[in-house]
């Protein structure tokens, strides 16, 4: 079975987003950037031991939705043994690539999908050998 396993938050001011999720919640962020080639910041939530995941912190792509027209959401991330294999099972249930398989080089193959109703989820296959 597939597990959650990272969550995204994406922002229109990164260094604002930052200090307000620090601030608000003591999170703590790690530099990734130099691992996936753009602004990115690895949020760290709590300690190992403690139930819950970390996440990541990313410059928005596109406009986010006017007020009171719906959900702006975060993304999250089903870890996966297989990438290509999840992604053949997405597309014959009707779901759609949002953004094409990539390596985060020495890390993982990540891409993103939307499910038959619009929403954008990431799929994650560790693999050091990813470039």
């Amino acid at each position: 079975m597939a597990r959650v396993v990272h969550f995204e938050i994406q922002a229109d001011d990164v260094e604002r987003a930052k200090a307000f999720y620090g601030r608000v919640f003591g999170w703590r962020f790690d530099d990734y950037g130099p691992a996936v080639g753009t602004v990115y910041w690895g949020i760290i939530t709590g300690p190992d031991d403690e139930p819950g995941i970390n996440g990541g912190l990313l410059q928005r792509p596109a406009a986010v939705p006017p007020p009171e027209q719906g959900t702006n959401a975060y993304v999250c991330t089903v870890q996966v043994d297989d990438f290509d294999a999840v992604a053949e099972l997405i597309l014959a249930a009707g779901g759609v690539v949002a953004l094409p398989k990539a390596a985060l080089m020495g890390v993982a193959w990540q891409g993103y999908f939307q499910d038959t109703e619009g929403n954008t989820f990431g799929v994650h296959e560790p693999d050091p050998d990813a470039r």
